[in-house]
């Protein structure tokens, strides 16, 4: 029961950092470059800050870690420029329905236990994902579409190198410092054309140090305790919350598509429990 009220958390916690992030950018109080820089760099001072504390030494950085910083950068770049031009709800569910499909296939490669009900459910939340995002169907913008299934693919790629890991907070620490290295120098090739208002900072300092830092620690502290498909199956529930947060702050609607899809993505992750042997 501990777990599952954890996992909870932190899911509503991945939610909170595509409503900061929407909330950020379409106030134009600061561009995704320098959002992403800033969440990257207070999660890595706050993890820092943790690490030392809690375990009194600094931490490590390995070549895992390096291959962690990048696929987390992935997921950074694409996040932040999608949520230029789509909505918090659709953004988190094109984000974790792509992100499944990436570590369903880890699981296969690893070879881990997929039982048919779940390569069912899979299947149908695919599908919920595929009407979300095929232009016949969707009105929503290609270009965010692309960044954000950009994103999917790092974050897919991040939870699967984190799965099976024994020191999750100074690991975490070790991914943001290499994240906030890398960041950077991109931030500096892709420029914002807005300038950072102190409301902007705020929410980028909130994204990067609670939702992500101390959110992606305790994410890591659950993953060696589950399967990648849960873990996968587990961050579809991620959507609706973010969906209910971009209704309540920024009054955004919701297509029929997004309802749809909500249906067969939470039908997918459900199926695995209501068959579970």
């Amino acid at each position: 029961m501990r777990l599952f009220f954890l996992t909870a958390l932190i899911m509503t916690a991945f939610a909170l950092n595509s409503v900061l992030t929407r909330l950020a950018l379409v106030s134009d109080s600061i561009g995704p470059s320098n959002f992403a820089t800033l969440r990257a760099g207070s999660g890595a001072l706050t993890l820092i800050l943790l690490v030392l504390i809690i375990h009194k030494k600094v931490p490590r950085i390995t070549y895992l870690t390096a291959v962690r910083g990048i696929a987390l950068v992935f997921y950074l770049i694409g996040f932040s420029f999608a949520y230029l031009t789509i909505d918090t709800g659709i953004g988190a569910l094109i984000l974790f329905g792509g992100s499944m499909f990436v570590m369903f296939s880890g699981a296969l490669f690893l070879s881990e236990n997929v039982t048919k009900v779940r390569i069912l459910g899979m299947a149908l939340a695919l599908l919920g994902l595929f009407i979300l995002v095929d232009p016949r169907f969707s009105e929503n913008s290609l270009y965010g579409i692309v960044l954000m299934l950009f994103a999917s693919f790092g974050w897919g790629l991040y939870t699967i190198l984190g799965h099976g890991q024994k020191a999750p907070l100074s690991n975490t620490a070790g991914n943001f410092i290499l994240a906030l290295i890398f960041m950077i120098p991109i931030a500096l090739v892709i420029p914002d054309e807005v300038e950072i208002s102190s409301y902007g900072f705020f929410l980028a300092i909130i994204s990067g140090s609670i939702t992500s830092g101390v959110g992606y620690a305790l994410w890591y502290s659950v993953l060696p305790k589950i399967k990648i498909t849960t873990a996968s199956t587990a961050q579809l529930s991620v959507p609706l919350i973010a969906a209910l947060g971009g209704y309540l702050f920024m009054s955004e609607i919701l297509s029929w598509q997004f309802y749809v899809s909500s249906v067969l993505i939470l039908g997918g992750i459900s199926l695995p429990f209501l068959f579970k042997k």
